[in-house]
């Protein structure tokens, strides 16, 4: 493991592989390890980095009182790209990761040669948050399965979670939030390492915090660089609701269900998701 310096921090990171540049972006309750079961297959092709974002194993913990910013996470994926001075990179993120993704490529497409995004949780681009109870109405008059989807994962996850972790049960905070975002059978079937990882890495400033960045339709709509949007088959509705807007949009756009998976797609059926981003890849590989 080594580390880097970037936007007046150190984060720890893993490096295999040669070739053109490939970025591992993690989501939350998940550090660089989530991506293990990718590290072998791509780096036979590709110069492989998955770095631990910032306040995520085995880097420095949050400060009481610190916000866990989207827009500081933003610059930090931006800054450790550029100091990797290889050009364009091809950019693989997960849930959390991916929404940095997207808002990276919407702020500075140059650095990106293509983009891989596993079910970004995008809320913003239909609800303020907090929402404002006519977005909702608009939402329910206009995309109704988008609206119900979004209800149901902030009443029975995202609410209940944030009141956990207010009360300082960051345990039930964890239990409720992850089981909303996989679904209870796959976090049924969470390994011991597995449940150690989301542990280590759940963090109460991420639940109470300033959230998610906003983001328009017309900025989504105004990124030419090829994407792969992924969605596991088993995930929740929301995912796949916010997948479909991001398909709308996005001008040059493909999308891929991984069988036998839910949110950690990559972790859970990795055969199948290493195959489809390879493919996606070599497609748009640099022209020399």
């Amino acid at each position: 493991m080594s580390s880097i310096q970037a936007n007046g921090t150190s984060f720890e990171y893993v490096e295999y592989g040669s070739g053109e540049t490939l970025v591992l972006v993690h989501g939350s309750n998940s550090d660089y390890r989530t991506w293990q079961a990718q590290f072998d297959t791509l780096a036979k092709q590709y110069r492989t980095l998955a770095y631990s974002r910032r306040y995520h194993y085995p880097n420095a913990e949050i400060a009481e009182g610190v916000d866990y910013a989207m827009a500081e996470q933003l610059d930090d994926l931006q800054q450790i790209i550029q100091s990797l001075n290889t050009g364009k990179v091809h950019l693989v993120g997960h849930s959390y990761g991916a929404f940095l993704c997207i808002l990276l490529a919407i702020r500075e497409p140059g650095l990106i040669q293509s983009l891989v995004l596993e079910e970004p949780p995008i809320v913003t681009l239909f609800i303020s948050i907090p929402p404002k109870p006519q977005e909702i109405l608009k939402l329910l008059l206009t995309r109704p399965r988008t609206a119900i989807a979004i209800i149901q994962f902030a009443t029975k996850g995202l609410n209940p979670a944030t009141k956990a972790a207010k009360q300082g049960d960051m345990e039930s905070a964890f239990r409720i939030f992850t089981k909303a975002i996989m679904g209870e059978e796959t976090f049924n079937n969470l390994s011991e390492e597995r449940l150690e990882q989301g542990r280590v890495n759940n963090i109460k400033a991420e639940l109470l915090g300033s959230g998610f960045l906003p983001v328009e339709d017309a900025a989504i709509s105004r990124v030419q660089i090829p994407t792969l949007l992924i969605n596991g088959a088993k995930s929740p509705a929301m995912f796949h609701r916010l997948i479909d807007r991001m398909e709308e949009l996005l001008p040059d756009s493909k999308r891929i269900i991984i069988p036998d998976a839910s949110h950690i797609s990559h972790e859970d059926n990795p055969a199948a998701y290493n195959t489809a981003i390879l493919q996606f890849i070599k497609q748009h590989q640099q022209v020399i």
